[in-house]
């Protein structure tokens, strides 16, 4: 069995929605798309398909196969027009993730540029707040704000994000402005649980390289980042939260930032993928393009570091 022409007749057919359309836009008999696929599915021992009389379905195990047998074709594709030196027009599909917020707020613009500089490549933009694993969900490059654990994985640093203290301005005007971390002791506040599981909020004097940790006795704990901003413009109190996270509350006004010179150090955003050895080409291009973009982007007044 020739295991990358099944795979292009398995993607013809989940692409077109049938086995009959599938045969029409490669020109091949019906009956023989229907017997690669299911020799492919014998050698993998799973069903790919579901197949009914009115409807075609990819199952779980498809669904994982058929992304991967995606990006076979299109490395074998680009192999070949790199042996024969044919110049190489990027293309494919690229599947990206990052955190919510950010990316609607600094990934999304970047993608739209890109997709008009790049007809011939499409983007698939995974917005969630949870870590996805780059191989077993068929991501290809990530945006992570954080330390990064040490793994095989390749990053790109393209800047960092402060981690910000902020409350409204009648809460400040009730409870005084803090001049020194310790002060928040006197002030309601809003735990942001996510960044701050125990509600130890650390701070690090300019200059000092000893860490403060100052225990809160938050008046509200909330798991989202937009819960504690929220909070906070509600006057409920004062909160900690990353930087590009409160930035339009502060830009209207609505919000305050405290205790600047106190910050620990920014967090590390990288690009990061899990490449070894020649990266296709969409991939290549789409680093080069978004890590420029993403570093101005980030050094703007009040988006991160």
């Amino acid at each position: 069995m020739d295991r990358l022409e099944a795979m292009t007749i398995l993607l013809r057919v989940v692409d077109t929605g049938s086995f009959s359309a599938a045969s029409r836009a490669l020109g091949v008999p019906l009956p023989t798309v229907s017997r690669k696929v299911g020799e492919l599915e014998d050698h993998l021992g799973t069903r790919l398909l579901a197949r009914t009389t009115r409807k075609l379905a990819v199952t779980e195990a498809g669904a994982a196969y058929i992304a991967s047998a995606r990006r076979i074709l299109e490395e074998v594709d680009e192999a070949e027009r790199l042996a024969s030196g044919e110049f190489q027009v990027p293309r494919g599909t690229l599947v990206l993730t990052a955190p919510v917020h950010f990316g609607q707020r600094h990934v999304l613009p970047v993608v739209n540029e890109f997709l008009s500089a790049y007809p011939e490549i499409n983007v698939r933009l995974v917005l969630t707040n949870s870590n996805l694993h780059l191989l077993d969900d068929h991501v290809d490059i990530a945006l992570r704000i954080g330390h990064l654990p040490d793994s095989m994985m390749k990053a790109v640093r393209i800047g960092g994000m402060r981690i910000v203290v902020c409350a409204s301005p009648r809460l400040i005007a009730a409870h005084g402005e803090p001049k020194r971390p310790e002060e928040l002791a006197d002030m309601p506040i809003v735990n942001f649980e996510f960044l701050h599981p125990s509600a130890v909020w650390p701070f690090r004097p300019a200059g000092d390289r000893a860490s403060v940790d100052v225990p809160t006795m938050p008046r509200l704990n909330v798991s989202t980042s937009e819960g504690a901003v929220e909070g906070a413009i509600a006057h409920v109190g004062a909160t900690r939260v990353l930087h590009y996270q409160c930035a339009d509350a502060v830009r209207k006004g609505d919000l305050r930032l405290l205790l600047e010179d106190f910050e620990s150090e920014p967090l590390p955003v990288h690009l990061l993928h899990s490449g070894n050895g020649p990266l296709p080409t969409k991939m290549r291009v789409f680093l080069d393009f978004a890590a420029s973009r993403l570093r101005q982007a980030l050094h703007q007044p009040g988006a991160g570091a």
